[in-house]
């Protein structure tokens, strides 16, 4: 009877797809871009955001299930469904979200940028006399000596179409060739990346008198297509229309073939621009004759052709964001607070040596960080820095005190993840420059990502050798950390200090310690653990014991700790779940899920840090880590969850958990039909966590920080 029970767990009526899961993400993302309380132009980023998002999304996991297709994969998922019928869902569901994204673009946002002076000309045909000229003329001067027109006949074959470009496809029939007048060719443009899109054009003064100059915008397109029978002179244009084209972009590596890690990833790079069409996207007056051109030379579906009623590709609308002169239609810029901890400029080590500290980004700022490894690379006490590199930022502060640390003569030791997706190419650069400075540099692990954030220090001091540790749940990335919400502790306990030591000795030479302290590591037993904690707390709700899990995380799709959770639920475990994205589990399935909640926060700052609270009979645990709930993370990846050990830092983190539970303002939450609301706030307290925790962050800030301090800056050297 009780294995049955278990296995009733594990029914696929009781999960989502994990694909349609992400849609519902993405369209909570754009509902941001619906909310008028929202200023204009973070409605646009939102806008956006989405279409960047659904970029990744086809290029990726949509590619991904049309491989299974073609390789007659026929296991179904754990919603029980097979990867065509998955492609179908797909398909059915990115149409609906495209339509509403395009009806909030065109009947919400262009009319509010409209009242708001803001122009963006879709339609040459829109354009004044005053403007059509000027048009004209950046066409002759910037644009037309960057063009390639390409031909296609039968000496000049369909030129292949790079990935997420955007170009113009033309009908073309022949002035000379009286004969065959009526004969027709087809010819294609590239819109160039390296030109901006967004054009500021004058201003239409004729309505407006009082318009300001500069916010008057022509895209690209509209420019070339104004312009095209210049590129083609010899013909007439039938017609001109823009088009974009999405490609499988997964890397296919065998990392056991790849003897060179390093040049496989390079030699999959330049593929990336020519893998199989997977989706085609046309303006919605496309002509059918051109359409059926496209379709076929370029060998997509009819189910893959997306007709669009508005510019193709709204990436363009974050270009937007940083317009000059509406600060009125931004959120004030927020600023990272400095943690309380750190004397800025002072000796970071003895702040450590004082107590475990707690970094909450981006409402603390992530300069600690970065001086924890500027200082330690100066610091002649310093004889070793150890770090896991994921994804940093293009001109890392980071990267270059690594460097000097190890021109400096210190043992540097740094473990480059080369296959963090879509930043292979970066990562493969200053990888190199690291090698170059004398760093030693591992290149992931066969078969396995490095996903864990962890930095460790060896100092040699009065008392001995002592290590310092930074764990995080980010990347050591300067730049998304203003914008992602992450932990990070910094640490010199000793048993956490020798765990880190043990993680780079099995990184760097598979010498895997026999018995580990208090860090937890994926794929060794992260899994195990997890499960175990969840069942501690089945056990005590089954012993009539107050029963309690809190877990905030990016994704959850594993199938083992849903079942887990739901046994958990059916014997009387309140769980309470903060997922931002993916969630394959479903709430409210009677006698299974009922003491389940999950919200999902989409604020201003992307919600990244992974916190998991269990009750433990009173005795409560807390842990961080790099690792969400997927299989991916917990049986494919290097990940490390790491225990908040001082009290004092507990608190600090169920604050987190509790404020966030309580956001009514920004958290959508799950109901048992699998669609996410808005809360009701009618009557109620507002409580938007983003903005509490900056607030909170900023009145923790000594009072001293605010006042000017002058300083006198003495020479080192007395002036002759």
């Amino acid at each position: 009877m009780e294995k049955e029970k278990k296995n009733e767990f594990h029914l696929p009526e009781y999960y989502e797809n994990r694909e349609l899961s992400w849609l519902k993400f993405d369209a909570r993302v754009l509902n941001e871009a619906k909310d008028k309380s929202i200023p204009l132009l973070e409605r646009l980023k939102f806008v956006s955001i989405t279409s960047s998002n659904l970029d990744e999304f086809f290029m990726v996991r949509v590619a991904s299930l049309k491989d299974m297709v073609h390789a007659d994969y026929r296991k179904r998922d754990i919603a029980g469904m097979t990867a065509s019928e998955q492609l179908d869902r797909i398909n059915t569901a990115t149409r609906k979200l495209v339509e509403s994204q395009y009806n909030t673009y065109n009947r919400s946002l262009v009319p509010l940028m409209a009242a708001n002076g803001i122009h963006i000309i879709e339609k040459y045909e829109e354009l004044t006399a005053e403007q059509a000229a000027y048009v004209d003329r950046y066409f002759e001067e910037d644009v037309y000596p960057v063009l390639t027109p390409m031909a296609v006949d039968a000496s000049r074959p369909f030129p292949l179409i790079r990935n997420k470009t955007l170009n113009i496809a033309a009908l073309l029939s022949s002035k000379k060739d009286e004969k065959h007048k009526d004969a027709v060719e087809f010819a294609t443009v590239q819109v160039p990346g390296v030109l901006p899109r967004l054009v500021p054009i004058p201003a239409d003064t004729s309505e407006n008198s009082g318009e300001v100059e500069g916010r008057t915008f022509i895209l690209l397109e509209q420019i070339i297509e104004k312009n095209i029978d210049k590129l083609f002179l010899n013909y007439h244009v039938l017609c001109a229309h823009p088009y974009r084209v999405m490609r499988n972009a997964d890397l296919p590596i065998d990392e056991d073939e790849a003897a060179d890690l390093l040049k496989e990833i390079q030699k999959q790079l330049k593929k990336r621009q020519w893998g199989e069409v997977i989706r085609l996207e046309v303006e919605a007056s496309v002509d059918k004759k051109l359409l059926r051109f496209l379709k076929d030379e370029l060998k997509v579906a009819e189910e893959d052709i997306f007709q669009i009623s508005g510019p193709i590709d709204l990436t363009f609308l974050m270009k937007m964001y940083g317009l000059s002169g509406c600060d009125s239609l931004r959120y004030e810029p927020y600023k990272p607070q400095r943690v309380p901890e750190i004397e800025p400029g002072e000796d970071i080590f003895e702040a450590i040596r004082g107590g475990d500290i707690l970094l909450h980004h981006p409402y603390e700022t992530f300069d600690p960080v970065v001086d924890f490894i500027r200082q330690a690379a100066s610091d002649p006490d310093v004889l070793a820095i150890k770090q896991t590199l994921y994804r940093v930022s293009g001109n890392s502060p980071i990267i270059a005190s690594l460097a000097q640390a190890a021109e400096n003569g210190k043992q540097v030791s740094v473990l480059v993840e080369l296959k963090a997706r879509f930043d292979e190419e970066n990562n493969i650069v200053w990888a190199k420059k690291l090698e170059q400075a004398g760093c030693h540099v591992i290149y992931g692990l066969v078969g396995l990502k490095t996903h864990s954030k962890i930095a460790l220090v060896v100092r040699r001091e009065e008392d001995g050798i002592r290590r310092y540790v930074h764990l995080g749940t980010g990347n050591y990335n300067d730049s998304t950390a203003k914008l992602y919400t992450d932990c990070g502790i910094f640490t010199c306990n000793e048993a956490i200090g020798e765990d880190a030591t043990a993680v780079f000795n099995m990184l760097s030479g598979y010498s895997e310690p026999l018995s580990w302290n208090e860090l937890v590591l994926a794929p060794i037993w992260l899994r195990t653990r997890f499960m175990r904690l969840i069942a501690r707390e089945t056990k005590h709700a089954r012993e009539g014991k107050p029963a309690r899990i809190v877990a905030k995380m990016n994704s959850l799709c594993d199938e083992g700790i849903i079942a887990a959770l739901y046994e958990a639920s059916a014997a009387g475990v309140e769980i309470e779940l903060i997922v931002r994205g993916i969630c394959c589990l479903k709430v409210g399935i009677p006698g299974i899920s009922e003491n389940i909640h999950v919200r999902s926060i989409v604020g201003n700052f992307l919600e990244h840090s992974r916190i998991f609270f269990f009750l433990n009979d009173g005795e409560e645990e807390l842990y961080m880590g790099s690792a969400d709930w997927m299989p991916r993370n917990l049986d494919r990846r290097v990940e490390i969850l790491f225990p908040v050990l001082d009290d004092t830092l507990k608190e600090k983190v169920k604050h987190i958990l509790d404020v966030e539970l309580a956001d009514n303002t920004k958290a959508h939450v799950l109901k048992p039909d699998g669609e996410y609301e808005k809360i009701d706030r009618r009557g109620k307290v507002l409580v938007n966590s983003q903005k509490q925790f900056c607030e909170e962050a900023v009145a923790a800030v000594p009072k001293t920080d605010h006042v000017y301090r002058e300083r006198v800056f003495v020479p080192a050297e007395p002036a002759e």
